[in-house]
């Protein structure tokens, strides 16, 4: 096993707290092939967390009342354990303010599952208005689950029931992303080797089928402003999309092996991709430029160690919602977490047979999933950001950060407010 040099060992030290832990229910003669957790999900407000535990089911847990359970009755809860039971909620006339939690059974094996939510303002893209089945209110709240069969589940979170049936792929729906911008448009990424986009307002009519990956796809992420997508795949594939024209804006080469997860930082400056080569890269996606490597073997692998079976592969990338942390799952049993301006991890975890991550809504936890069906919980590194991260962050907030390399301003500020290599 290859060994780290001092100063990684010395950082290896600072192990992450855990928070808790969901245990899968597991029967005497459950088949272990099926009960992989691929997928974990919070909701864009932090009310609910939706994981799949394995044989089809969904869980969607009031995720506040979860973590008071880890407070009260200690870190380890099975899936129903009767002591913690949390309300359920059975009727369309439940209160949508006090978050119940409810089971769903999806049919099929789940892999992939993402939250929605609609903002009024946004219109429908489609020119038929008149006809629709659903109106969504403002505090409408949607799961998209994605099946082997190839099919989209689309569920009312508040009420467990079951509101639309997508179907057009022909191979697993490996991932889905709703754009951020409160349009409930979802896109779907899926081993028939394509992306499908579809409008949940336009009662799930199908809009455009994205071509171009010659293998798999594996994952898809929009960028915090809906503008743009990124698709990745096996092959080494990551490709980005401009969504206004759906059509291919370029690719980004550098990865050695199939590229498994993507995710934008919070303010859409940066790019990180998870791949079987063991790395993690962040990427300036607007120039395609790779600005740091995040290694999870030393000394790093050759082209050609890291382009096969080499007990390293990243399965998972996520970013902090403070933009300043990513963390990565990797085949050696670890979590990590990095800062985007540092080399080695800041906090590892210990997590066997490890497939998912995801930060929640606020960053304070880590949520990740495993081939039996559980879920882990970790704590985050809380670190103060330098006041250069903030001045990043911030002007993002007001123009697109392909629109900051163009202000009048002295270089030296210029400088200041872009991510550099």
């Amino acid at each position: 096993m290859a060994s780290f040099p001092p100063s990684v060992n010395e950082k290896l030290i600072a192990r992450s707290r855990t928070v808790g832990e969901l245990l899968a229910p597991t029967a005497p003669f459950d088949k272990k092939c099926g009960r992989e957790n691929w997928t974990v999900a919070f909701a864009p407000d932090g009310s609910y967390l939706a994981w799949s535990q394995g044989h089809r089911i969904v869980k969607l847990v009031p995720w506040a009342q979860c973590l008071s359970n880890f407070l009260l009755h200690g870190t380890k809860n099975g899936a129903n354990p009767a002591s913690t039971r949390l309300p359920r909620q059975n009727s369309e006339s439940g209160q949508k303010n006090k978050p119940c939690e409810h089971i769903l059974d999806c049919g099929d094996i789940v892999w992939s599952l993402a939250f929605g939510s609609s903002v009024p303002e946004k219109r429908s893209r489609c020119v038929n208005i008149e006809w629709h089945r659903f109106k969504f209110g403002q505090d409408q709240l949607l799961l998209a689950t994605g099946l082997n069969n190839g099919r989209i589940k689309i569920w009312d979170v508040y009420t467990g029931k079951l509101l639309l049936n997508l179907m057009d792929h022909t191979e697993v729906v490996r991932d889905l992303t709703f754009a951020p911008d409160g349009s409930l448009i979802l896109v779907s990424a899926s081993r028939d080797k394509t992306l499908r986009v579809w409008d949940l307002k336009d009662d799930g009519n199908m809009m455009k089928v994205l071509r171009g990956h010659q293998n798999w796809v594996y994952g898809c992420a929009f960028s915090p402003d809906s503008s743009i997508l990124c698709s990745v795949g096996a092959s080494k594939a990551v490709f980005l999309w401009d969504m206004d024209k759906y059509s291919m804006l370029r690719k980004l080469e550098g990865h050695h092996n199939d590229v498994v997860a993507c995710e934008f930082s919070p303010d859409g400056a940066l790019l990180a991709t998870a791949s079987y080569d063991t790395r993690v890269y962040v990427w300036d996606p607007h120039i395609g430029v790779i600005l740091m490597e995040f290694g999870h073997l030393f000394p790093a692998p050759t082209p050609i160690f890291a382009g096969g079976a080499n007990d390293r592969w990243v399965r998972s990338v996520s970013f902090s919602p403070d933009g300043l942390h990513v963390a990565s799952l990797a085949d050696d049993k670890m979590v990590r977490f990095w800062r985007i301006d540092e080399e080695y991890p800041v906090q590892v975890a210990p997590l066997n047979n490890g497939l998912c991550c995801t930060f929640s809504t606020d960053g304070s936890v880590l949520a990740a999933g495993t081939q039996d069906g559980s879920l882990h919980f970790w704590a985050t590194p809380r670190q103060v950001p330098s006041l250069q991260h903030l001045c990043r962050m911030a002007i993002r907030r007001v123009m697109p950060t392909r629109h900051v390399r163009n202000l009048p301003i002295p270089s030296k500020v210029l400088e200041f407010l872009c991510y550099q290599i």
